[in-house]
């Protein structure tokens, strides 16, 4: 729906966040932070990685974030013997004998990667093209996918055997890497009274695709100042170890620091960020809002932070 203006489309985006949220929350309890980053991904066309023990309701909540999206959703399993072509699609004999392309799960607008570190990395670099150009080549011919496109994908962080570790190139490809954490225990209460009765909680579809492009044009549009632009720029050099603006901390804790796309998705996320918060210009608050989720797995520790303990998110704090 084509808007009069921007500060009208500024409006409308926090108008459909609230409903969204509302939405989202008549299933999904006790994980706000959460389905604001979801969302705030969503609207900045970027992809997420859910990491969270079993049972926090992570395959839940993105079935339920695909539900009030007027979007074609297609939830993908992955296993240990899952081959790229049952996610792209593949070439197959017609009854005239001429090939024709099948297409795969992933041409749908959400995906939802369940488990991703179950397959190896030959099955998981088949998403690579399609997250950065949202496109697939099959046999030599490109297909496009439909947009909007967002990959969301779950991982388990305790359960290693049988896994595969996502290679640093598909995780600089998701904007957020979000860690779920056991729900308060008032927000377990809600949890348990609301799923072990017969009623089940319907969701109404709430923002078309169509007005997700428009939003995700919209941030685009979002004007940022300077200084804002220099402090998320700066942050990201900090993490670089032996660079110009390295810090103490990141000479001795990192072994590899965060590349230009973490740069890139703190600017669209701090827009994003200030929209949902009813502002039109981003400020370096809006920006630290979103910093740890954007740049805890673009960054590796050596092996002396790992022997003194200390956490990427404690050491991604300190730069801030």
């Amino acid at each position: 729906m084509p808007y009069s203006s921007d500060v009208e489309a500024a409006k409308a985006l926090t108008t459909s966040y609230e409903k969204l949220k509302r939405e989202i929350g008549k299933v999904v309890i006790g994980q706000d932070e959460t389905v604001r980053l979801l969302l705030t991904a969503i609207f900045c066309q970027g992809h997420c990685l859910l990491v969270g023990v079993p049972g926090l309701a992570k395959t839940l909540l993105i079935q339920t974030i695909a539900g009030v999206l007027d979007l074609e959703f297609n939830r993908i399993q992955f296993t240990p013997d899952l081959m790229p072509s049952d996610i792209l699609g593949s070439e197959t004999l017609d009854q005239e004998r001429n090939f024709k392309f099948i297409k795969g799960p992933v041409f749908a607008n959400i995906i939802l990667a369940d488990e991703i570190n179950r397959t190896p990395p030959k099955t998981q670099s088949a998403l690579l093209e399609a997250m950065q150009e949202y496109s697939v080549t099959i046999a030599g011919q490109k297909y496009g996918l439909g947009r909007p496109f967002f990959v969301l994908a779950t991982q388990n962080p305790i359960e290693q055997e049988g896994t595969y570790p996502l290679p640093e190139a598909q995780l600089d490809r998701f904007m957020f890497n979000i860690y779920l954490d056991y729900p308060s225990y008032q927000s377990e209460l809600d949890i348990v009274k609301n799923t072990t009765t017969d009623t089940r909680q319907a969701v109404e579809r709430v923002v078309t695709g169509e007005e997700i492009r428009e939003f995700q044009h919209l941030v685009r549009r979002v004007p940022v100042v300077d200084n804002v632009i220099e402090y998320a720029v700066k942050l990201v050099h900090k993490t670089r170890p032996n660079t110009e603006f390295a810090t103490a901390d990141t000479n001795q804790y990192f072994e590899w620091g965060a590349g230009p796309r973490a740069s890139q998705a703190l600017i669209l996320a701090a827009k994003c960020n200030a929209l949902l918060n009813g502002k039109y210009s981003p400020d370096i608050e809006d920006v630290k809002a979103v910093a740890l989720p954007i740049l805890r797995h673009r960054v590796v520790r050596n092996f002396k932070a790992e022997a003194e303990n200390i956490s990427v998110e404690q050491l991604i704090k300190r730069l801030m």
